[in-house]
């Protein structure tokens, strides 16, 4: 049964926008796609709430939002690293991520921080927000999509259509993170700067500046020369392009950047690590590594194989939130034993290792 409620942003924290897929089409009249800065998580967050994978979500940033549900009960799930928190009747408590969670009218759900990264996503089930262009990403430098085609501010009420059917659902085993180099294929302006700044680039550390947001991350470290002009004639970009103004510490384009640009590009970060560097704190150490075309192809195609893998392994959780299922399939108890009594006394035989008793008869 469907019922019109809303959930009510309490407090956005450090930025919160309604993102989805993107607004796919459009960069050739000058529109960016905008859209989620890391869609497994995304689909993550839908699936464990029953949504359509690229329903619209609420990114955040480093923790701080605050929702209410209000209305009707509504079924919520976080993906990402995250500290949270739920207030049921004044009494809070911690709660779990990377799972589904029914909040009754009035209820609120935290994050507090988030300890890995510096991104996740709030989906809500039936969450209802008008698209713009084929999308209901928000891109704030035009006012598109989201609501009113602004950052969530506290207050703002957002249209549920609510169907709460069905348990909730758990992630039983999140992804772990990937601590390697940032992967890059090299230009398409790479000739605008010679072999050792490129070495320079590829064998030297950078840092995550604080200039880093939806659009970009600017990046602090070995100075990049270009071997004539620092300017091009402006030619199309895409989110993981890697430009080098003048001064020489790179920006690394994201969903919200400019669709083009006249700063020489000196690689582009690979589809499949654009989210990982999106998520990185200022003052956090980055390197990359150089790999082909066809082996960014590849690593695409290889990361959407364990975000379906990841999809396919979420389960539902019972009415009191114990996955039953998990704990059947684990082996809980190990070195057993049988002790067996016959006339001649007690005899203790192991277990086999399925957990039932070995058939040995006891001495007479």
């Amino acid at each position: 049964m469907s019922t019109l409620s809303a959930i009510e942003i309490l407090a956005p924290g450090a930025y919160a926008s309604l993102q989805d897929g993107g607004r796919r089409g459009y960069r050739r009249i000058g529109v960016p796609w905008a859209g989620v800065l890391d869609p497994r998580l995304m689909r993550i967050a839908n699936a464990l709430v029953g949504n359509a994978d690229s329903d619209p979500v609420i990114e955040c940033f480093d923790g701080g939002l605050q929702v209410a549900a209000r209305g009707a009960p509504l079924r919520v799930a976080v993906a990402g690293d995250a500290v949270i928190e739920l207030e049921r009747e004044g009494d809070r408590r911690a709660l779990a991520a990377w799972r589904s969670v029914t909040l009754a009218d009035g209820e609120i759900l935290r994050i507090r921080r988030i300890s890995g990264g510096r991104i996740a996503m709030l989906a809500v089930a039936g969450l209802a927000v008008p698209a713009v262009m084929g999308s209901a990403s928000t891109y704030a430098r035009a006012a598109l999509g989201g609501l009113d085609g602004c950052a969530l501010t506290k207050g703002a009420r957002l249209a549920v259509k609510v169907a709460n059917d069905g348990p909730e659902r758990v992630l039983p085993h999140p992804p772990l993170a990937d601590g390697g180099p940032i992967r890059v294929v090299p230009g398409p302006q790479a000739d605008h700067f010679s072999a050792a700044t490129m070495e320079a680039f590829l064998t030297g550390e950078y840092r995550v500046t604080t200039e880093a947001d939806r659009m970009g991350v600017r990046l602090g470290g070995p100075v990049l020369d270009h071997l004539g002009a620092r300017e091009i004639v402006s030619d199309a970009t895409v989110p993981g392009s890697i430009q080098v103004p003048g001064k020489g510490q790179p920006i690394v384009l994201l969903a919200d950047a400019q669709t083009a640009g006249g700063y020489p590009k000196i690689a582009t970060v690979i589809s499949a690590d654009i989210p990982r560097l999106a998520a990185c704190r200022p003052g956090q150490a980055v390197r990359f590594a150089v790999v082909s075309g066809t082996d960014g192809e590849r690593l695409a195609r290889m990361a959407e194989t364990a975000t379906r893998d990841l999809l396919a392994s979420i389960r539902p959780l019972v009415a009191d939130g114990v996955d039953v299922a998990a704990l059947y399939s684990a082996n809980l108890v190990s070195g057993v034993v049988l002790a067996l009594t016959s006339d001649a006394g007690t005899h203790v035989t192991p277990a086999d290792p399925d957990g039932r008793p070995n058939r040995q008869e006891s001495p007479t």
